[in-house]
């Protein structure tokens, strides 16, 4: 059998100049490669780039959806990246793989795309000095609700996670909210209903070489797609 495909979908980065950069970072496709599957780049068809905060619906009519489902329909799975700015397709391939339950994983802001794609919305933290610690290998525990698709891949009610980010689920209505920070904080979110649909606050793919936990959310999203793919 031919092996899983996962799309990485590119950020962009401004440079001091007028050009920009589609990112990918080295380790988010380095637990992909490492964990047997391939990965690839879902890029934005549009010349120009769509910086939208939370407000993406008013971008929607300028995206280019045929050609990113195209890019979509190569890939088994779509992994959603961190990073500082929103773009409007991210929101929209949130939305799109949603509605035909694609495989997704969303980490840091790939948590607040799958969130603002189902009406849900976020909010910055009261307390950024404590989570914006970019350094820091392991920063707060989070508790797991032991009914959760997540509990059963790290299998356990409580682990220890990084954090380098200033926002936070405030409400999310097709989500089930499945572990919290110490200040009560959503960290994880999923939709039970989908074969694997899971926004993340912290960043596993700065871990998973050191944090079998960790490493194992990866294995369990690509064992999601393999099962897809069949």
């Amino acid at each position: 059998m031919s092996k899983v495909i996962i799309g990485i979908v590119t950020k962009h980065k401004k440079n001091n100049d007028t050009r920009t950069n589609g990112l990918i970072r080295d380790e988010v496709k380095q637990t992909i490669f490492d964990n047997g599957a391939i990965a690839i780049a879902i890029l934005s068809p549009n010349d120009k780039i769509q910086y939208c905060g939370d407000d993406w619906k008013t971008y929607e009519q300028k995206i280019r959806i045929e050609e990113i489902i195209e890019q979509i329909k190569l890939c088994d799975g779509i992994i959603l990246q961190g990073g500082t700015e929103n773009e409007a397709y991210e929101y929209w391939i949130a939305k799109y793989c949603y509605d035909n339950d694609i495989p997704v994983l969303g980490m840091c802001a790939g948590q607040n795309y799958i969130v603002g794609a189902l009406g849900g919305k976020t909010t910055l933290i009261s307390n950024p000095e404590k989570h914006m610690r970019v350094n820091d290998t392991y920063v707060h525990s989070i508790k797991i609700l032991r009914s959760s698709k997540f509990y059963k891949i790290v299998g356990q009610e409580e682990i220890m996670v990084n954090s380098r980010h200033k926002r936070t689920v405030l409400e999310c209505p097709k989500l089930d909210k499945v572990a919290f920070d110490e200040d009560g904080n959503i960290e994880v979110v999923e939709a039970k209903d989908k074969s694997f649909y899971m926004g993340l606050r912290f960043h596993p793919e700065s871990l998973y070489k050191i944090d079998e936990k960790m490493n194992n959310i990866f294995v369990e999203f690509i064992k999601s797609c393999a099962n897809k793919k069949t």
